[in-house]
């Protein structure tokens, strides 16, 4: 028997919110974000390389005295800002995006310790990129809202008619670029990160996803 097609809706906030399985599908978008803060802050933990966007984050705190997830926060609508061209809308968990990750991330450096020895620090670097994958298929199967970034890649596919592959993987090269020029790392969690978390996102995302079938 053929595999249901992935169909992730594209609706307003008001049509997110009466969608149906509200509820349901509350608890799952904040469960994901926060999933989604805890698994960045393992990266950051392991110490062998984090994503692209994070990279220009910890790049940024060699500059500005705020945590990793108040910069975290601040990026996050400064993208936003640029949604307004190219014409994304937003809903409920965008905004939840752009706060509660910021906030996951520096309440889970509080009590996540720093660790030593490569076999810790890629197996928290590992278990954060599962996580990371596992958390965004989480977020983006409750269908109330892109995240910042993720809206600003499809917006831009839309806009300029490219692949959303190409689109994204542009992003995260400039901005991998603009954060190695501000003083963040790189390593091989990052090589690690850019080629493993779509196909674990895309695995993940059909036992998350909330159909438009179910949610009317």
């Amino acid at each position: 028997m053929s595999a249901r097609p992935i169909e992730i809706s594209n609706l307003g906030p008001v049509r997110q919110l009466r969608s149906g399985r509200l509820p349901r599908r509350l608890v799952q978008l904040f469960a994901g974000l926060v999933l989604f803060g805890f698994s960045i802050a393992l990266m950051i933990r392991g110490n062998l390389g984090v994503a692209p966007w994070d990279v220009l984050t910890v790049g940024v705190t060699r500059w500005v005295p705020l945590s990793f997830g108040q910069i975290t926060i601040a990026l996050s609508f400064v993208v936003l800002l640029l949604w307004i061209p190219v014409g994304e809308r937003p809903g409920i968990g965008t905004l939840a995006n752009a706060f509660i990750i910021g906030l996951a991330v520096d309440a889970s450096l509080v009590w996540l310790p720093v660790v030593d020895g490569w076999l810790p620090r890629a197996a928290l670097m590992l278990a954060g990129v599962v996580l990371n994958g596992l958390a965004g298929a989480i977020y983006i199967g409750a269908q109330l809202g892109r995240g910042p970034r993720d809206g600003l890649m499809t917006g831009l596919a839309r806009r300029t008619g490219r692949s959303l592959r190409l689109v994204r993987t542009l992003i995260e090269v400039v901005v991998l670029c603009v954060g190695l020029a501000l003083g963040g790392t790189a390593g091989i969690g990052t090589a690690v990160f850019a080629l493993a978390v779509g196909p674990l996102t895309q695995f993940f995302l059909p036992w998350t996803l909330v159909r438009r079938s179910q949610a009317d």
